[in-house]
Parts: C-alpha cells; structure tokens; sequence
C-alpha cells in the first residue's frame, strides 16, 4: 500500500470517528442524523456537474450500494440508541474487516500477503478486545451487540460493493458523488418519517451539517484509496477511527481509558504496521 493511500486512508478514520461521536454526542440524534444525511445531499448535488455520470456498468452496484448505505444509516442508529459508543461503535466498524477480507479472497480472488492477513486478523481483534473494554455483553446489552453486528455486516458488503462499482466508474469522484446523492435522499426520507413534525428550530442543527461534510470527505477518500488497493486491507485500516472513537469516548463523553483500551490500540498499531510491510 502506498504512502497516499495510506494516509487517506487514516485521514478517513478520522473525520469517521468524529462524526460519529456527533451522531452518538448529541441530544438529538435522530435530527441529527438528518442532518448528516442532507448535508451529503448537498454537497453530493453540488459535485454533480463538475463529475460527470458513472460508466454504465458502475450502475448496478452504486444502486446497490446505495440501497445498503441507507440500511447502514438506519442501524447505525439503532444501534447508538441501544447501547454505549465505546461499545457499539468498535463492535460496528470490527466486524467489517474480516468480513470484507472473506469476500474480497472468495468472490473478488483479492489474495492478501502473509503480513497483510496478519495485519487485518491484528486490528479486529483490537478492536474486539475494545468492544469488550467495559466486559461481555449480557442480556441486556444483546439488543445493541445485535444491532452493532448488523450494521458492520452492511458495511462490509457496501464496502465491496463500492470497490468494484468505483473501480468501474472510470472515476472515483464521481462515483462518490452520486453514491452520496443516492444513499442520502431516500435516509432522509425515512428519518424524517420517524421523527414526525418538528415545530421548533433545533440549535443542533450546524453540528449534523458539519458532521455530513466530514461524512462526506471521509467516505470519498475511502472509494479514491479502494482503486488503488485491496479492499481487505483498506477496509482494515479504515477501522483505525476506533482507537480515536475510544479517545473521543473517552475525552468528550467520559467514558474510561483503561488497560483494555491501551491494548487494543498497540495492536490496531500493530496492525497497521503489518498492512503497510512490503
């Protein structure tokens, strides 16, 4: 993996970290997560005429993908209304992995090196042992394992979804662009459905919008890295935002830091490193 891919790679996990802690953190979530939703509207509508359409047989996983990202949208906060972000939000991104790594070696004969399967089997247990910082999951915590599980299941096939879909648009911009016009029209609908009237102005607002925009950049870089790499591996390194999620838990919503949490970011690290070896 090259030294661009990488660092974009890391800069996603970033901004994805931090707008999901906007998306547990504030009072409002459902309001907030539409606004995530139409701030990637805009901008996505925005990027239209400056990207072109996709090549014609990027179609039929874009839709797809598209279809999976508002399922996602809607798990996702499902799964922060169920339970704690240090929980939900590691078990949602570490279950993709290692999904994605199966798919990508079964279906896209995406084969990994030894040090690069080293690499992704080392941050998922990271960040399974960051999911059980606060211990096993009882009874009453199954709702939330359950619907964490199902959000990083829809990421993975999305994820693989928009690797060959991106890779077969002819441009990664405009992949993005659309996927975002796509994905968000049909969650704010939705959301909005749910949330019923709304007669008071939300102060919270500008926040979701902030949060879309960081939604929007972090996702782009994400498709741009997965042309020019394989999707186990970007996938595996995208899943670094839970050692930040962990500082943010951590630092705004005062969840603890201990033992378990320094762990499982010496071997995210660890894993890293090991998908960047030759």
């Amino acid at each position: 993996m090259t030294p661009a891919v990488t660092a974009a790679v890391l800069g996603s996990a970033g901004l994805h970290a931090a707008w999901n802690a906007l998306a547990h953190g504030l009072k409002d979530r459902l309001g907030t997560m539409i606004m995530i939703q139409v701030g990637g509207l805009c901008l996505g509508l925005a990027c239209l005429p400056f990207v072109g359409i996709p090549a014609a047989g990027a179609w039929p996983w874009l839709l797809g993908s598209a279809a999976l990202h508002t399922a996602y949208n809607l798990l996702l906060l499902e799964a922060y209304r169920l339970g704690d972000f240090g929980q939900v939000y590691p078990i949602a991104r570490g279950t993709s992995p290692w999904l994605t790594a199966l798919i990508g070696v079964t279906l896209l004969h995406e084969y990994l090196t030894a040090t690069q399967t080293v690499g992704v089997v080392v941050i998922s247990i990271g960040m399974l042992v960051l999911a059980l910082a606060g211990g096993i999951p009882g009874r009453a915590e199954a709702a939330a394992v359950l619907a964490a599980l199902a959000t990083g299941g829809a990421i993975a096939l999305y994820t693989v979804l928009d690797g060959v879909g991106a890779r077969s648009a002819g441009s990664a911009m405009s992949y993005a662009a659309w996927l975002f016009v796509l994905e968000s029209a049909p969650t704010i609908v939705v959301l909005h459905y749910r949330r019923g009237p709304d007669p008071e102005r939300n102060p919270q607002r500008v926040w979701g919008l902030l949060g879309g925009a960081m939604s929007v950049v972090a996702y782009t870089l994400v498709i741009w890295a997965q042309t020019r790499g394989t999707l186990a591996t970007i996938a595996a390194l995208r899943e670094s935002s839970v050692v930040i999620g962990a500082i943010i838990g951590t630092v705004v919503f005062h969840e603890t830091y201990g033992r378990h949490r320094i762990a499982a970011t010496v071997l995210v690290l660890g894993g890293i490193v090991a998908i960047n070896l030759p």
